[in-house]
């Protein structure tokens, strides 16, 4: 019996498999998710209370012992914590967006596009150099009194196994690693005025670290791995291993991953590259910061319920009749394919004629046209995978395949808890069949007029995006 544990942003969860793969149970809590004007944080005394309960919940329902977990869970953010790796202050989210400031002036100052090419990786609000930099000007007593900043994977697995503080090369990859020596780059801690917050970064563990279960929630004893978080995590859920292949996660974040051996840190800063537990193979990852999140806004302020939306998608033709949506509505802006921190989502050709099935439709377009942009700039050749939330609307996928004009690899149920056994099962070496671990559910092909009429409208979409861009940087 396995068990991965899936640390969310609004959702934690727990799930169990067999040696095959199949997935047997599983449990979920909500979190609270604060957000006050850009200030986005969460309770991680709250965080590892649910954690904690999903495991007590899985746990007793299963029928035999625990041979090993894993662990994964959101990325970036500041988690900091005392020595003790009890919390110093509420964690800052990964959506939190108080920093846009300073990386509005990185950007002009050069400072964000040195880090690019040094790293890889391309500072938004939310990922942990901006935030840090932030506390230090703004809360410099929360840094003293801390003894590392964490990623969210990091506090629990602490919290579950007495661990030191630790993290792993997946969540080091933003913003200090060097993907060549896979350690932190000291150059990029002080372009960014931390060197004097250097021992705040968490030792790298590489391969990931491991642990035993204290008995809060696992049994005492039981092996556990930490990370790698979930972007990477569902990538090995969903079998992306082989350089070319992609995945696309339509989730509260929309992520566009795909495996290369490459690294490329010339052209536009953007996105990431993250490291795996493999030297020399990374993921160059483009992780849009709404994803369905942006469908959620607008079902709620319709007041159509999740149910109703296949049914709408089918009743709505493609373009839906002219309402456009440029999806960015996210309070600290976009991170991928591109930063701008200052661009907000934009509505156009709504009429008194448009109906909730248009607005719904515009959406779920705009949501695929960000992802084509994602994917094309992270270097997609191969297949294609998707996971996600968004996968349980059979018409969202239809639309996604059509507008992406390419068969879509489904991979349904709990794809990071999943990857999360897989890199602790590697971790222990324990032989599982992977290719039977990462099968599709389901393999979604495009439509080829559909496809024709979408390639037409990305094309106006970034144009329409190219426009919005520059009026963003002119109100910022």
């Amino acid at each position: 019996m396995f068990i991965g544990i899936d640390v969310g942003t609004s959702t934690v969860k727990a799930a169990a498999f067999d040696t095959a793969g199949t997935e047997l149970a599983v449990e979920a809590r909500q979190i609270t998710l604060s957000l006050d004007e850009g200030v986005v944080e969460q309770d991680m005394d709250e965080v590892y209370a649910a954690v904690v309960a999903v495991l007590d919940a899985l746990t007793a329902r299963l029928p035999g012992p625990v041979e090993l977990a894993g662990l994964t869970g959101q990325g970036d953010g500041v988690w900091l914590v005392d020595a003790a790796g009890r919390p110093v202050r509420a964690a800052a989210s990964w959506m939190d967006g108080r920093a846009h400031a300073l990386v509005d002036r990185w950007l002009a100052d050069g400072t964000f596009e040195a880090v690019f090419r040094r790293t890889g990786g391309a500072l938004f609000p939310g990922s942990p150099g901006p935030l840090l930099a932030w506390l230090d000007r703004h809360e410099p007593a929360a840094l003293d009194a801390a003894s590392a900043a964490l990623c969210c994977k990091d506090m629990v697995f602490g919290r579950l196994t007495g661990a030191p503080a630790g993290t792993d090369v997946s969540d080091a990859s933003m913003p200090f690693l060097d993907p060549r020596t896979r350690a932190y780059d000291d150059g990029v801690v002080e372009l960014l005025g931390l060197t004097h917050r250097r021992a705040l970064l968490a030792p790298v563990g590489d391969p990931i670290s491991t642990g035993e279960a204290r008995g809060e929630g696992l049994p005492a004893g039981t092996r556990l791995a930490n990370g790698p978080y979930d972007l990477p995590a569902c990538a090995l859920g969903a079998g992306v291993r082989a350089p070319g292949d992609g995945l696309l996660i339509v989730g509260t974040c929309l992520a566009s991953l795909v495996a290369t051996t490459d690294l490329d840190l010339s052209g536009e800063p953007a996105g990431l590259y993250i490291s795996t537990d493999r030297p020399g193979h990374r993921l160059r990852a483009m992780p849009a910061m709404v994803g369905t999140a942006a469908l959620d806004w607008v079902l709620s302020t319709t007041g159509v319920a999740h149910e109703e939306v296949d049914a709408l998608l089918a009743a709505t033709p493609p373009g839906a009749h002219g309402v456009r949506v440029l999806p960015y509505f996210a309070p600290s802006g976009e991170r991928a394919p591109f930063v701008e921190p200052g661009l907000r989502a934009e509505l156009s050709g709504v009429s008194l004629e448009s109906t909730k099935g248009d607005l719904i439709r515009a959406t779920c377009e705009g949501i695929g046209y960000a992802a084509r942009h994602c994917l094309e700039a992270a270097g997609l050749t191969g297949s294609l995978a998707v996971c996600g939330g968004g996968t349980r609307s059979p018409a969202w996928m239809r639309l996604l395949a059509d507008v992406l004009g390419r068969p879509l690899r489904v991979v349904e149920g709990e794809v990071g808890a999943r990857g999360a056994v897989l890199a602790a099962a590697e971790r222990y070496g324990t032989a599982l069949d992977t290719a039977r671990w990462t099968r599709p559910t389901a393999v979604v092909e495009p439509d080829p007029a559909r496809a024709a009429h979408y390639t037409a409208g990305y094309a106006a979409h970034l144009a329409r995006l190219a426009t919005a861009r520059e009026d963003a940087r002119d109100h910022a």
